[in-house]
């Protein structure tokens, strides 16, 4: 068997979803073939402005795919510095093929400054220090209950735990603080509309390294085929001051990126209330999660009524010290496949 690692085409999309789903990586068993093809084919071969390159790859003995890994790329910026990295999702290999995984990482990885990794599970967490992989801050998950009833009606399993989730989502939804968005408005935007937003994309601040936004980013997930997602700008007094972009998965909105041209908290105290207020347009919407790690984010987030839940390490390999950023790095959901992962209704996070 002659192995060598190559980029994907959607002819290869029944062999990755095999080798995913023999690897334990979460695939939706239950849609059809073509849906699934179709998942692929956004994330892999859709045509993209922002990033022309591959992004998916696969070792192979010709059609015969041992492993794969997806890219999810971003460009981090700090003062002066950018440095261009790469997300790789859908990391799976055939376990009968020691270092199939590890050679497709190595690959992908000389296609960028550096290599992000956010979360992963317990197996890929334990594996990335030994690659070299560097801790570089923390994600840490929150959410704000908006619809307590709407947690029974969504478990899908009946147990003890419910109650007390329950009661405490009715408690954090009592002691919530009301709607602090007097003044500001919020336009949905559509694909062609999404260069208005560059003014307002994210900039580093001098004490924090930020992922790049572009427009070709921002269209390319507002015609994701796996969830509905939408876009909105953040107005005041005519001017456009920020967005935030939304996800919808059953029963759960999901704040996955936003921004403030301002460094005044009540100002991103309206940006996330203002996407609070358009997560209950939703009926169905039990509950709003979103990710920080960044201070003030995160006290942002705790003073309009959200909660901690989670925290997952955000590690970096670098090919030399000038890819790692040199400030707290600020990530969101958008900068891994979090928008669009764990689409089962007992994954609700209150």
């Amino acid at each position: 068997m002659t192995l060598r690692v190559r980029p994907s085409a959607p002819a290869d999309a029944p062999a990755i979803l095999a080798v995913m789903l023999e690897a334990g990586l979460n695939v939706d068993v239950h849609l059809p073939a073509n849906a699934q093809a179709g998942q692929l084919h956004w994330k892999y071969w859709q045509e993209r402005a922002d990033w022309p390159g591959p992004r998916s790859f696969v070792l192979a003995d010709g059609e015969h795919v041992v492993a794969h890994g997806g890219v999810i790329p971003g460009r981090i910026a700090w003062g002066d510095e950018r440095t261009n990295v790469i997300h790789v999702i859908d990391w799976a290999a055939r376990p009968q093929v020691p270092g199939a995984g590890l050679s497709v990482m190595r690959h992908i990885g000389r296609f960028a400054d550096a290599l992000i990794a956010i979360g992963g599970g317990p197996q890929t967490r334990r594996l990335l220090p030994h690659l070299g992989f560097q801790p570089c801050g923390e994600a840490t998950g929150y959410v704000r209950t908006l619809r307590p009833l709407r947690l029974l009606t969504a478990s899908t399993r009946v147990s003890w735990r419910v109650v007390p989730r329950f009661a405490r989502s009715v408690l954090w939804c009592l002691t919530a603080p009301g709607d602090g968005t007097d003044g500001w408005q919020v336009r949905r935007l559509e694909p062609h509309e999404v260069q208005r937003l560059a003014p307002v994309f994210p900039v580093p601040k001098p004490d924090t390294a930020v992922l790049e936004r572009s427009a070709g980013l921002l269209r390319h997930m507002l015609v994701c085929p796996i969830v509905p997602m939408e876009l909105y700008a953040l107005e005041r007094q005519g001017r456009t001051r920020g967005y935030f972009l939304m996800a919808f998965a059953p029963a759960q909105a999901r704040l996955v990126d936003c921004w403030i041209d301002s460094d005044e908290p009540q100002d991103w105290r309206a940006l996330i209330h203002c996407a609070v207020r358009q997560a209950m347009h939703t009926a169905e919407v039990a509950e709003i999660v979103t990710w920080a790690s960044d201070s003030a984010l995160s006290r942002t987030l705790l003073g309009c009524g959200f909660h901690a839940r989670n925290t997952q390490p955000v590690q970096i390999l670098g090919r030399n010290a000038r890819a790692m950023p040199q400030a707290n790095l600020r990530v969101q959901m958008l900068d891994r496949d979090a928008p669009y992962l764990d689409l089962v209704r007992s994954s609700l996070w209150a």
